[in-house]
Formats: C-alpha cells, structure tokens, sequence
C-alpha cells in the first residue's frame, strides 16, 4: 500500500485528495502547515509528499528541504498557482521532483504520484540474496552454502539450521527456536532432532579451514554462530 503525505493549508483540497487517494488504495496522512507535517513525518514515512507551496508560516519553498530529509528523501511534488517559469525554476531547484500548477485534474495528480513511485521503486537498492559470515557465503535463492567458491554439501535440514545461526550470528538460537523453524511447533522431543542436525552440520564444517570452531553449544540452550 503506497504512502502519501499530503500538506495544504486549504482543508477542502486536502479532504478531496485525501478521498481521491484513498479510494484507490492509497494510506494517507494529511497536514494543513508545515510544521503540521513536520510532526507527521516524525512518525509516518510517506513514499511520496504533495506540498502546496502558497501556505501561511513557512511555505513550501522554504519547507522542501527538511521535508525531504524528515521524510527519507521521498519524492516532492509541488502544487501550487505560482506558475511562472522563474517560480518552476526555483521550485525544481529546491529539491522538488515535480511541478504542478493548480488547478489540476486528479486523474492527472495521480499520475505524477505514479511516475514518482516507480521512480523510487526503481532506484531503491535491491536485497542481497547473499548472506555473507566470511568465509562462508549462504545462497538464501538457491538454499545453498559456499566456502569461498567451493560448495558445501548440506542436507536441507542442516542449510535450515546453519542459515537460522548465520542470520543471528553471535546471538545464541535456542532449542525452541530452532525446532519451531523446523516443525513449526515445538517439543521436548524434538530436541534430540535438533542436536543430530547441529552435529552432524559441524562435522561437514569442520572439513574447511576456519570453520571448525564457528557454531557453539551453549549447554541447556541451543547454539550460537560465533565471528571474529
């Protein structure tokens, strides 16, 4: 569900968008000043802002920036009838990402906002599949684990539980957590399940130089994936 802040000292534009927004699935938070959406950005980060330019107090112009960097660099469009060129000039060199002049059409308000999500969407970094613990490398796509560049071959039970310890790393992993991993309920019984897992995951580590020591036994608890 896209997030959209929307800052106009105007309470009948604010109502309007606010419903031609959210009839289209949009999770909208509203300001009438921009001290209002400073407070809203202190708790809700919006994907994009629209900011009306001509409020009382601080006006857009002068809000762009900390609106900006309170809201994590979410695209700006500005709405406003100041439309000289100078006023889109100075706008767009403020920091904003868009520029339009009122009054506008809502079917065309709302493709803006859509061009600047896939913009956002597109430069956002993507997600390592790769979950690095030097030397070792864990493949999350492939569910597979490699020593530097040699594979190392796990059962799926053994890549479940080496990939749970890896992702917490020096935290100790309980019993529970690990057989509710494994069985999605947990039991006393299950724990002997789990030591056979662990050991015998070790033994196949322990054939690599460095990985011998990597995974402890904390007694009574679980086991713990320990880094240097």
């Amino acid at each position: 569900m896209p997030k959209l802040l929307l800052v106009d000292d105007d309470t009948e534009v604010l109502a309007v968008n606010k419903r031609y927004f959210e009839q289209d699935g949009f999770l909208i938070r509203t300001a009438a000043s921009a001290e209002d959406a400073y407070r809203v950005l202190n708790e809700f980060k919006p994907d994009c802002i629209l900011l009306d330019v001509m409020m009382p107090g601080t006006d857009g112009f002068e809000a762009c920036a900390k609106i900006k960097q309170l809201s994590g660099g979410a695209p700006v469009i500005f709405l406003t009838g100041r439309v000289s060129e100078d006023d889109k000039v100075e706008g767009l060199m403020l920091g904003a990402d868009d520029y339009i002049e009122k009054p506008y059409s809502l079917k065309e308000l709302k493709a803006r906002v859509t061009v600047q999500l896939r913009k956002k969407a597109a430069t956002a970094p993507k997600p390592s599949n790769i979950l690095s613990v030097p030397p070792l490398k864990i493949d999350i796509l492939a569910h597979k684990t490699y020593y530097g560049d040699t594979e190392i071959p796990l059962s799926n039970r053994e890549y479940d539980l080496l990939h749970l310890l890896a992702d917490k790393k020096n935290t100790v992993v309980s019993f529970e957590e690990i057989g509710t991993a494994f069985f999605g309920i947990y039991s006393d019984a299950d724990r002997r399940t789990v030591m056979v897992t662990a050991s015998r995951m070790r033994k196949k580590l322990e054939d690599y130089t460095g990985l011998d020591n990597i995974i402890e036994t904390v007694y009574s608890k679980g086991y713990v994936l320990r880094t240097k």
